[in-house]
């Protein structure tokens, strides 16, 4: 049964059905929603005795345990006797709701609202009105006055506010001006110190033809603000006034419509939507207003300014970057679409976003952008362009990423692409002394080092470049690159202690420059290095990775997220010889056909298993490479299989120094020399039995 939870509201739960699920007393609402508030994270049942009682009676702990027994028999009707727990579980000192991202009414609140700022206004507008109607009260409505809900309680009130803004700046960007105003003037009402509500209720009214009202609205806000906070208004909300008293060109309604693209032009997200009323966002507005009213909508100009407003929409997050790869396609086409083969090299070229992961997290538009780049290169006109030469080297070299060296072409013959493009940049960009476009090009290269096993010192040396070359030339996304490369290869090569210098120097640029992506990394490594302790209870290991899937989900790296979690939970068992989870229902994603083998075996089918080793293709070339291989051995040297424990020797020892999987910085099945020593033995063992 799959259940949902709401809190958004009074705390509720809801069966596959819908149906409300009954949660007994107030106390196990409680303990609910407190673990809700730990957001899949364990709470110690200390913690919890002392969070439901001001002064807790002698039997707190075992009320808790009971309150906990109750909860599971209602949210796991259909569990048999003494079968462990799959939803609220116990986990070390504590408890755990290991409730999925979509299944909590809040999670899915916070996803649908950042979705919606990267969406066109009609798209985040249904969004937007979608999620403001799953609130049914104020949230964890029963529990206001608890400590433990308070922060939460403010945040996600916080949140809807935000909504509600963002709602209206979606109609007025749609030209909805006469539909915002009645709920905008509910919310400045209720809410009179938000100055941006002010804001967009007066911009409404003058865009229905209510002048004199959106002045009125200024007047009265200007009031509120100083007789009841004591604060002078913004200079959002003064620069409006002056705005509105000149009939300023950016307030017209057709400046925040929806263009033909479906997106809201500059000036008008600018002055519906709202950037902050700091330097920032006044720079921002001025500047998006001047380029929509001096360069043509149809300027070429525009694409290579939206190329690069997409290089920053990539590294602010996971909307962001799913955003980014969605409107580079669009700008890319349009590009060839004028037939200037030097604006379409530009236009690719200028998409220069570090990227770490050697596996596409959209196979078909990057094999999109290859053909896209193997075009311009032939039809650039010979002699110059050598920078725009590089720049589309490089860019085949990223995306051609997680392909094989000697992957066959249509037709047959085979190609190493990537590598040669990725060291005909390099060659190019040393040439020119350029240093952007060499760390660009580094980045290629660095995505081409996964052909065989073993180069971790490889990839090293290039994150040692990137760090140099970009701390030099003040190119931060790059230096964060070369710490997370390195921190990888030092993994690889169980130096942790380097590694661990690598892991505080990108969070600390990423704190300062704003990139929030680093983290993600960051935090799968120490989720491995708290493994790779040996001294960390299972059950610890186990809560630091889910906590560093939790923040995986809506990060924009499906190619990344898919599949990872139980393969990193599959890490420890195959290194303390554990067979593999039995469960068929796990997605296994990506890595099924080399985990598969192994849970064939777990099952006791062994032809099946042999089978599907069989069956099994080689690792892609990628930071798994080697761990793959290892899963392959495990299981030949299981079944016996010679051919295979042949094969897998042979990839593997080049990499008899590192740590089998450590050089993804997310988990680790050990020293590869491990494995070659069970594929020795087991060869020895064979070789002995024929004789």
């Amino acid at each position: 049964m799959r259940v949902g939870f709401g809190v958004l509201g009074p705390v509720t739960a809801w069966d596959g059905t819908g149906g409300t699920i009954a949660l007994k007393g107030p106390r196990h609402r409680a303990v609910l929603a407190r673990l809700i508030v730990a957001r899949r994270g364990v709470v110690p049942v200390s913690r919890l005795v002392e969070d439901l009682w001001a002064d807790p009676p002698p039997g707190a702990v075992g009320a808790v345990r009971t309150f906990v027994a109750a909860l599971r028999r209602a949210l796991e009707p259909e569990r048999p006797p003494r079968a462990p727990a799959g939803l609220l579980i116990t986990s070390g000192p504590g408890y755990a709701l290991r409730a999925e991202p979509d299944t909590v009414d809040a999670w899915r609140f916070e996803r649908a609202v950042a979705a919606a700022a990267t969406l066109p206004p009609h798209d985040a507008l249904a969004r937007l009105e979608e999620a403001l109607g799953w609130w049914r009260g104020p949230a964890y409505a029963e529990f206001a006055d608890a400590a433990w809900a308070r922060a939460e309680r403010s945040r996600l009130a916080e949140l809807r506010l935000h909504a509600v803004e963002r709602r209206a700046g979606a109609r007025l960007s749609l030209g909805l001006a006469a539909e915002a105003v009645p709920d905008l003037d509910a919310h400045v009402a209720e809410h009179p110190w938000r100055e941006d509500a002010w804001r967009l209720l007066a911009l409404a009214l003058y865009r229905t033809g209510r002048q004199g009202d959106a002045l009125a609205v200024l007047r009265r806000a200007r009031t509120l603000l100083v007789e009841q906070l004591g604060v002078d208004p913004g200079p959002g909300l003064r620069r409006l006034e002056a705005d509105i008293l000149a009939h300023a060109d950016h307030l017209d309604p057709s400046a925040g419509q929806a263009g033909p693209s479906g997106q809201a032009g500059a000036a008008g997200h600018a002055g519906s939507v709202g950037s902050g009323d700091g330097a920032a966002g006044h720079v921002w507005a001025r500047a998006a207003a001047a380029y929509d009213r001096t360069v043509a909508s149809g300027a070429r100009a525009r694409l290579e300014s939206t190329v690069g407003l997409l290089r920053g929409l990539a590294v602010t997050g996971g909307g962001g970057l799913e955003a980014a790869r969605l409107h580079r396609v669009a700008a890319i086409t349009a590009a060839e679409e004028l037939g200037d083969p030097a604006l379409t090299a530009r236009v690719i070229g200028a998409y220069d976003v570090p990227a770490i992961w050697p596996r596409s997290d959209d196979p078909e538009q990057s094999a999109a952008v290859v053909a896209a780049a193997e075009r311009t290169l032939t039809a650039l006109p010979p002699g110059g362009h050598e920078g725009a030469r590089a720049r589309l080297l490089a860019t085949i070299a990223l995306e051609s990423r997680g392909t094989p060296p000697h992957a066959l072409r249509p037709g047959g013959t085979r190609s190493a692409r990537g590598l040669q493009a990725a060291r005909q940049a390099e060659r190019i960009a040393r040439g020119l002394d350029d240093p952007a476009l060499l760390a660009f090009a580094l980045n290629g290269v660095f995505m081409q080092t996964f052909h065989r096993a073993g180069l971790a010192p490889r990839r090293d040396a290039i994150g040692a470049e990137l760090v140099t070359l970009a701390a030099r030339h003040d190119l931060v996304t790059y230096e964060v690159l070369g710490h997370l490369i390195r921190l990888q290869a030092r993994g690889a090569l169980a130096d942790f202690s380097g590694a661990d210098r690598h892991a505080v120097a990108a969070d600390r640029l990423a704190e300062r420059h704003e990139l929030p992506l680093v983290g993600v990394f960051t935090q799968w490594y120490r989720a491995l290095r708290l493994a790779e302790t040996g001294r960390a209870p299972a059950a610890e290991v186990e809560t630091a990775y889910r906590d560093a899937a939790a923040r995986l989900d809506g990060a924009g790296m499906p190619g990344l997220e898919r599949g990872l979690l139980p393969l990193a939970l599959l890490c420890p068992r195959v290194r303390h010889g554990l067979p593999a989870p039995a469960d068929e229902h796990i997605d296994w994603g990506p890595y099924e056909p080399w985990v598969r083998p192994l849970v064939l075996l777990a099952q006791d089918r062994r032809d099946a298993a042999g089978t599907a080793l069989r069956e099994s293709p080689d690792p892609p070339p990628d930071l798994l490479f080697e761990a793959l291989w290892c899963l392959t051995a495990r299981a030949a040297v299981a079944l016996g299989d010679r051919e295979t424990m042949r094969r897998a020797r042979s990839e593997l020892t080049p990499a008899a120094a590192e740590l089998a999987g450590a050089g993804s910085g997310l988990l680790s099945l050990g020293p590869v020399a491990g494995y070659l020593d069970e594929l020795a033995t087991a060869g020895s063992a064979g070789q002995a039995g024929r004789a």
